[in-house]
């Protein structure tokens, strides 16, 4: 595949793919195997992840790329070979997430709100990075609607960072997705679907200035925003039509046309809804960059517990993980109906 960023950028987003996010860290997949009873040391989880990367239908035809944590970057398969060997061998692009994580934010919000740490040093990592295989990478900006927030301090603050990771990036060789999450699950849950859109497009306006400004090439670059949703803790929550309708709206009115694809976060959305509302999306039609998934948990919690860590599941696992990466990509397609889950 050719090395030019824009050409990695637009195979990431090809029609019917779209990327898996396997970068959780050491602490949250300890949560995950705990689900599920299994003890998280670096072999079951490099077993787990060999099982997502060898499910072949799924990497060849639904996934174009993987975002990675750094110890998995660095692992072997069982048999000796590199996992980012395994993922280029069935056509999915390596990535890697760059951030070292959202920390309090200095200030009179510091109990709510974040700023995303991981600046220093990052011209040297993502050097590094590259040589291990890397061709994107991912760093994810928190920003949480509670009483009077968020800030603009802070929507300013993690925007600004975006733009420098996403520079540094580029520099790199290497094509960022800029990933704002504003929050549609947690304590502060409690917003409307009005709010999550007023918030929503006044960091992704911050987030496009800050870029202009620091000279990104849109053409080179992913966004990985969430939908247009209300809090989980809302008392009125939104038909899958109106979170397509208005997440669509808020994109148009923000997003640069040469911005070659969105990839949605699912964000606290069950594995169906993420993808019901992909599809309705999708079948609006007449957009000018292609909306696909860059789904963590929607992708993998079925696959997970179909394994549950035993040697014997893997064949299990990995025909949930197909089906749910099956069924996102009829989503980017415009095509997912209902009935087709009934029938796996």
């Amino acid at each position: 595949m050719t090395e030019k960023l824009e050409d990695i950028a637009q195979a990431m987003v090809a029609p019917g793919k779209g990327i898996l996010a396997a970068d959780e860290s050491s602490g949250t997949i300890k949560k995950r195997f705990d689900k599920i009873s299994v003890v998280s040391t670096e072999d079951s989880r490099r077993d787990y992840r060999e099982m997502l990367f060898r499910a072949n239908d799924a990497m060849k035809n639904y996934v174009s790329g993987v975002i990675l944590y750094d110890e998995t970057i660095r692992q072997k398969a069982k048999d000796g070979t590199p996992l980012v060997e395994v993922m280029r061998a069935a056509g999915s692009i390596p990535g890697i997430k760059v951030d070292m994580g959202a920390k309090p934010l200095a200030g009179p919000t510091a109990k709510v709100e974040t700023i995303t740490e991981g600046l220093d040093g990052l011209r040297e990592r993502l050097a590094e990075y590259y040589k291990l295989g890397a061709r994107f990478a991912k760093w994810r900006a928190v920003i949480t609607i509670a009483d009077g927030l968020p800030t603009w301090n802070c929507v300013k603050a993690n925007a600004h960072a975006l733009a420098r990771y996403a520079a540094l990036c580029q520099e790199a060789g290497i094509v960022p997705i800029v990933e704002p999450e504003v929050l549609m699950d947690g304590e502060h849950s409690s917003h409307d679907i009005d709010e999550c859109y007023r918030v929503t497009e006044w960091t992704l306006r911050t987030v496009f200035r800050e870029l202009y400004d620091a000279r990104v090439s849109l053409e080179g670059m992913i966004l990985k925003p969430n939908m247009v949703i209300a809090g989980q803790k809302s008392a009125r929550q939104s038909s899958p039509e109106e979170v397509a309708e208005k997440t669509l709206r808020c994109l148009k009115s923000t997003v640069p046309a040469a911005v070659p694809g969105i990839a949605f976060l699912s964000g606290g959305q069950s594995d169906e809804a993420a993808t019901q509302h992909l599809s309705l999306m999708n079948a609006a039609g007449g957009l000018p960059w292609a909306l696909t998934f860059s789904y963590g948990r929607a992708l993998q919690a079925a696959a997970l517990s179909a394994w549950g860590g035993k040697a014997e599941n893997v064949a299990a696992g990995q025909r949930a993980f197909t089906h749910r990466a099956r069924m996102n990509s009829l989503a980017a397609l415009g095509k997912w109906e209902a009935k087709l889950e009934k029938a796996a």
